[in-house]
């Protein structure tokens, strides 16, 4: 009979893990977007002359940094899937905004 009962806890545990890896999966790729997005705007104002190759370059520094946060975030593993999965919901469930990666990683000026 505990057989039975810790198969069905396994199993439940599993299926836990593998909604957390597919919804911060989501959330990072998400994430990720937005980072990138901002290099690419940086691209396009380099071409225009707008900014130049230093800053261009502290503006990859950047998003490196912020990338690594959310990495680190998000996790690489079940146990740190749950964890981000749970912050994620808190998040939602006490209405806060989402963190922002790319701000996190600004320079202090």
């Amino acid at each position: 009979m505990a057989e039975h009962g810790d198969s069905d806890r396994q199993a439940s545990e599993k299926a836990e893990r593998q909604a957390a890896r597919e919804l911060v999966g989501r959330y990072h790729r998400a994430e990720l977007r937005k980072l990138l997005d901002h290099v690419r705007d940086g691209f396009a104002r380099l071409d225009t002359g707008e900014i130049d190759e230093f800053e261009m370059d502290q503006l990859i520094h950047q998003y490196k940094k912020a990338a690594t946060k959310l990495w680190s975030f998000c996790g690489t593993s079940g146990g740190q899937w749950l964890q981000a999965a749970k912050s994620l919901g808190r998040l939602e469930d006490e209405g806060e905004p989402r963190r922002d990666w790319w701000e996190e990683a600004a320079p202090r000026r």
